[in-house]
């Protein structure tokens, strides 16, 4: 399954998440992948791509990143290709 991880900095300021990335790497738990990430110009969100079967590897993750000034909104996401396969025979219906 799909997360979207909306990733917020304590006072838009994500160089201690950089810092602890950079030292000691993004600390996945085995099972959670991530897959990519994108940054607002104005650094005051992340937005991460990840995968997994067991949500209780995202809340060993976002546990993880205790203390660095990150808050996590994690977000279940389906992939646009699957959602219109899912809806084209709605769109037949009326």
């Amino acid at each position: 399954m799909l997360f979207m991880i909306i990733e917020r900095f304590e006072n838009d300021d994500m160089l201690p998440v950089y810092r602890r990335l950079r030292d000691e790497g993004r600390q996945l738990p085995d099972g959670l992948t991530y897959v990519d990430s994108w940054i607002e110009p104005n650094f005051a969100r992340c937005f991460q791509l990840m995968e997994c079967d067991d949500a209780s590897l995202l809340q060993q993750w976002v546990l993880a990143w205790r203390g660095t000034g990150a808050r996590f909104e994690i977000v279940p996401v389906v992939p646009s290709a699957e959602t219109r396969n899912v809806v084209a025979p709605w769109l037949e219906a009326d």
